[in-house]
């Protein structure tokens, strides 16, 4: 099959941990030829197809630094590709949103995008996990100052935090005290003009922010416990968090098979979940992490997985 990925550029991914890499990887080693373009390159121009203007067939070279050559790049129309994957890391910013409108008319025009890009724009990555209030801890989402002030007076300890971002940037966490809250709901909320998520801290943070990654509906038996560092709250990789494989547990389980049913029904093949102790925080589906770490520290390998729901999915479209 010809696989396009649409990707951030590839001359900035980190290999050795790159989780669009490892999904290359395992592709290439069933034969199957790789393409790569930006969302910057989608185009649609009335009366035609979707095309990437410049999409670049490659091959790996088993270098960590120059890990891929380019055996041509032309124009193609995402149609002509048997299976899109939509890989670009959030920010899920206008841009974004706009490309998934690009990849959606691909769709109608017989494409076969992963993760559905009608499912991408309906599951915001934080706000998707009020859809299932029986896996979540107390949450509210609003802009509105009092409310918050109200929520942690209720609760004392609360994270808050932006609906845009990721890789643990824009998180706090409040104390007891109170200390800061209105600095801090200011900054987020912008004086009421942008609406902000609070969750009650979960003291389990100690024990990791475990991703869950679910392929086509069902959860790998293991998942990414990243554990906060120092004083540290926060356990995102991207912030020195440190990452720890280990089997899932049977609440792990129990949300996975709720949530990822759902939506995989949905046209999400591939989402990760975020769980502290018993309780889902977050649900991942643009461009979800941890491939390679469960693989090196498990043996398990997790691109095997989504590379086989990949040909399902193309193969029920064929």
């Amino acid at each position: 099959m010809n696989l396009l990925f649409v990707a951030d550029p590839l001359e900035t991914f980190k290999v050795y941990k790159d989780t669009t890499f490892a999904m290359m990887r395992q592709a290439a080693a069933r034969g199957h030829v790789l393409w790569a373009c930006e969302p910057a390159d989608l185009v649609w121009r009335d009366g035609s197809r979707v095309v990437a203007r410049r999409a670049r067939a490659i091959t790996l070279t088993g270098d960590v630094k120059a890990w891929f050559d380019t055996v041509q790049e032309r124009e193609l129309a995402l149609a002509d590709a048997d299976v899109v994957l939509m890989r670009k890391d959030p920010p899920f910013d206008s841009e974004y949103f706009y490309a998934t409108h690009l990849l959606e008319q691909a769709e109608r025009e017989g494409a076969c995008v992963v993760n559905k890009p009608r499912a991408l724009r309906d599951h915001p990555e934080k706000l998707a996990v009020m859809e299932f209030p029986q896996y979540i801890g107390p949450t509210l989402v609003t802009r509105d100052a009092k409310a918050i002030r109200a929520f942690h007076d209720e609760h004392r300890d609360v994270i808050l935090k932006p609906l845009d971002g990721m890789g643990g940037m824009g998180i706090f966490r409040v104390g007891p005290d109170g200390l800061n809250l209105g600095a801090i709901t200011e900054t987020l909320n912008r004086h009421g003009a942008v609406t902000v998520m609070a969750q009650k801290y979960l003291t389990e943070i100690v024990h990791g922010d475990k991703r869950v990654i679910v392929i086509d509906g069902e959860p790998v038996p293991y998942c990414l416990a990243r554990i906060p560092q120092g004083s540290e709250i926060r356990g995102n990789l991207a912030v020195g968090g440190k990452g720890v494989a280990q089997p899932i547990s049977e609440r792990d389980r129990e949300i996975a098979h709720g949530v990822g049913r759902v939506l995989a029904q949905r046209g999400i093949v591939f989402a990760g979940l975020d769980v502290i102790g018993d309780c889902l925080t977050e649900i991942n589906v643009t461009s979800p992490t941890g491939f390679q770490e469960i693989t090196q520290q498990t043996g398990f390998d997790v691109a095997r997985v989504f590379i086989d729901a990949v040909e399902r999915t193309a193969a029920a479209r064929a």
